[in-house]
């Protein structure tokens, strides 16, 4: 059975492929050092487009009125150009809209692209551009350890990391936070107190990185101007002991939050990176592979939720579980020495 992997390294290459989901236009070169939330690549990725109906505006004919269009495709008119006219008594004109570029002009009618800001693809993490992928992104390198959460509010930004709890289940209270902390990462636990976002916001936290949230704090989590990274899920869990190790040795050190959407279908997750002076590391592993003996796992549902331990044996065929489910499961060895039946489903390999 193919097993998901979660990244907890505390060294490696880090390769990422940063797309553009349209063609675009690429912003930097190759061998180009560049920080997390620096601009790689640019796009209109949803076109605006208005479509003037100068035959009927005119009050004249199709053939009548390209004759009075005064504008060609490609042109880049502005907002009250006049297109086409005048024409009549009373001057008749057709006039732009809004910023933009003609499209196609004749037949009678004018269609314009309307202006707007592109589309702007981030880093998402400090490294060097070592690959261009046509005109849709770039491949970024970096060394240092890498912690993969379970949800993030998609956005990415960089900072020192603070580490503000002892305890891998502590809860992270509002009260904590202070104008001392402007600018830096926050490593918390469990949130649940919206105004533990909202104070982080106006003292300008430049990421937070939490064990756990409660879910209906979700909605305002994705509308903070800072990214947000979840570790463990969702309700009051503990963060896995090798993430907490990781992340908790590391205060101070410079660390990148990319709280992109957890895609399960292209293996992209939320991730801190810390950044290391290192090179001539290992690769990260593969996103996914086959479950085997020795491996380290975590555990991802009750009743062992958030913990880690070893793959002792895969069992053969399937297990009757308490709640009366049979399926696929393996034999666990907790970090404690106990031993316990696991759903594969409940499993991914830490890698």
């Amino acid at each position: 059975m193919i097993a998901p992997v979660v990244h907890i390294l505390p060294i490696a290459t880090i390769r990422r492929e940063q797309l553009l989901p349209v063609p675009g236009r690429l912003v930097v070169r190759k061998g180009q050092h560049v920080s997390a939330t620096d601009v790689v690549a640019e796009a209109i990725v949803n076109p605006e487009h208005i479509m003037l109906d100068v035959t009927r505006a005119l009050g004249v004919s199709t053939a009548e009125a390209d004759r009075h269009i005064l504008c060609s495709t490609g042109a880049q008119v502005s907002k009250d150009d006049v297109l086409a006219g005048p024409i009549g008594l009373v001057q008749r004109v057709v006039r732009s809209p809004c910023d933009g570029q003609v499209v196609v002009a004749g037949s009678g009618q004018i269609l314009l692209e309307v202006s707007q800001p592109p589309s702007q693809l981030l880093a998402g993490l400090s490294g060097t551009i070592v690959d261009l992928v046509g005109d849709r992104g770039v491949v970024v390198e970096t060394a240092g350890a890498i912690v993969q959460g379970v949800w993030g509010n998609g956005k990415v930004d960089y900072g020192l990391l603070k580490v503000m709890i002892q305890d891998s289940g502590e809860e992270l209270e509002a009260a904590r936070l202070d104008v001392s902390m402007r600018g830096v990462v926050v490593l918390g636990g469990h949130c649940n107190q919206p105004e533990l976002l909202t104070s982080a916001a106006e003292i300008s936290l430049r990421a937070l990185i939490l064990t756990s949230i409660d879910v209906e704090l979700l909605p305002l989590a994705d509308t903070m101007p800072y990214p947000i990274i979840v570790i463990q899920g969702f309700g009051r869990k503990a963060m896995n002991i090798d993430a907490f190790k990781l992340l908790s040795t590391n205060d101070r050190r410079d660390v990148v939050v990319n709280a992109v959407r957890w895609d399960r279908y292209t293996g992209k997750r939320p991730d801190v990176i810390i950044e290391l002076p290192a090179s001539g590391q290992p690769a990260m592993p593969r996103d996914s592979e086959m479950f085997s003996t020795d491996q380290r796992v975590h555990i991802v549902r009750a009743p062992y939720a958030g913990k880690v331990g070893t793959l002792v044996t895969l069992l053969p065929g399937v297990s009757l579980l308490a709640n009366g489910i049979c399926t696929k499961s393996a034999q666990v060895r907790l970090e404690q020495g106990e031993e316990v039946v696991v759903p594969l489903a409940n499993l991914e390999v830490i890698a």
